[in-house]
């Protein structure tokens, strides 16, 4: 008589497929759901409390999507201090593409825990951004890659960075939301 084999969870690179590894996926998808929903909300203060201090949050030009913002031209690479700017200039009348505020819905997929390094895991997902304004809609479809860690017990997110599948920006016009 053949046993039924139950699907184990994909191995983490440092964790094994276990009861932990699945609680830590649900975690992460949550957490990643949570932080979709703040911008599709337009709740960017609550959206800057996801990060650490040392927070980075970069999006790479189309036409090198692995660009190093150290030596590439980059669409954004901003630190905490410039995250908390970017907030304060999109909540004002300052943001002209954004005033009034664009509405968005995100739809984040695929999601992956691939590592576990100290105390610090990362996670891929595939995410669908549709932004409506003017009478005008526009998708930016791409990946996420993240990096967490563990602040008083709660996920944080201490790096983030936005991976554009398109070619070119040319029907959008700028990037003037948090992807």
């Amino acid at each position: 008589m053949a046993t039924q084999m139950t699907p184990a969870a994909p191995p983490i690179k440092g964790l094994p497929p276990t009861t932990e590894s699945l609680l830590l996926q649900h975690e992460v998808e949550q957490f990643l759901y949570l932080e979709a929903r703040l911008l599709d909300d337009w709740n960017l203060d609550a959206w800057l409390e996801l990060y650490t201090p040392d927070a980075r949050y970069v999006v790479p030009t189309t036409d090198l999507p692995e660009g190093d913002p150290t030596s590439d031209l980059v669409f954004i690479d901003d630190d905490y201090r410039r995250m908390a700017g970017r907030v304060v200039r999109l909540k004002s009348r300052h943001a002209h593409r954004e005033y009034p505020w664009s509405r968005t819905r995100r739809f984040i997929g695929n999601v992956m825990v691939t590592a576990i390094n100290g105390d610090e895991i990362e996670a891929t997902a595939s995410v669908a951004v549709w932004r409506f304004r003017a009478g005008e809609s526009a998708p930016y479809v791409g990946r996420y890659d993240v990096r967490l860690r563990r602040v008083d017990g709660q996920l944080r997110l201490c790096y983030k960075r936005a991976i554009l599948d398109q070619e070119e920006l040319s029907d959008h016009g700028a990037l003037s939301i948090i992807l």
